[in-house]
């Protein structure tokens, strides 16, 4: 699994594509990981383990400094980044 191989303090690149009737959108989020785990959502859906919805959650400092959280999908790819590597 993904979460395992992604320890605070690695350098990654998330790319997650959006599809739309017309064309797909992409976007991309670059620096190092804080935490990486299943959490659940506030949502409740029958018949799943606990009765919550479990989502792969990156937590992840920029390059600016700005903090964000990027939840994984089937579309979404992780790239290891080097540690001097940019965007």
């Amino acid at each position: 699994m993904i979460a395992d191989q992604l320890k605070p303090g690695t350098r990654i690149r998330v790319t997650q594509t959006i599809r739309r009737r017309d064309q797909d959108w992409q976007s991309s989020v670059t620096g190092e990981v804080l935490t990486c785990e299943e959490e659940k959502t506030g949502s409740w859906y029958a018949h799943a383990p606990g009765g919550k919805l479990m989502l792969l959650r990156i937590h992840i400092r920029k390059d600016d400094g700005e903090l964000t959280t990027v939840c994984l999908d089937q579309r979404s790819s992780v790239e290891v980044l080097m540690a001097d590597e940019k965007a």
